[in-house]
């Protein structure tokens, strides 16, 4: 029996919370899933996990992820970076999957 059965959401850690809203999101294969800072407040190891579900949704034919986020680990899970400032588009970068880790 999982460990995490019976637990109310509030009693699950910052990482299982992320993973079950995660889950929520995509359950019904939405055609646009939207994220806001999904690794906030989680430890690199638990933010990575929850960047590879979220990469692996966005693999998925007639899917897009958007990701609002200053977590500047995220970049290497993109192909389209949009910088904003002031509410107002700066500049927008692309490139294959993991090129733009170096962007900064």
């Amino acid at each position: 029996m999982s460990a995490h059965l019976g637990k109310l959401p509030s009693q699950l850690s910052g990482g299982e919370q992320q993973r079950v809203a995660i889950a929520r999101a995509v359950v019904h294969a939405p055609p646009l899933i939207v994220c806001d800072e999904p690794t906030a407040a989680l430890d690199a190891e638990t933010g990575q996990t929850v960047l590879e579900i979220l990469k692996e949704a966005a693999l998925v034919p007639d899917r897009a992820v958007i990701v609002v986020t200053h977590d500047t680990r995220i970049f290497r899970f993109a192909d389209r970076i949009v910088a904003m400032e002031d509410g107002r588009i700066g500049s927008v970068r692309s490139a294959a999957l993991g090129e733009l880790a170096e962007v900064a």
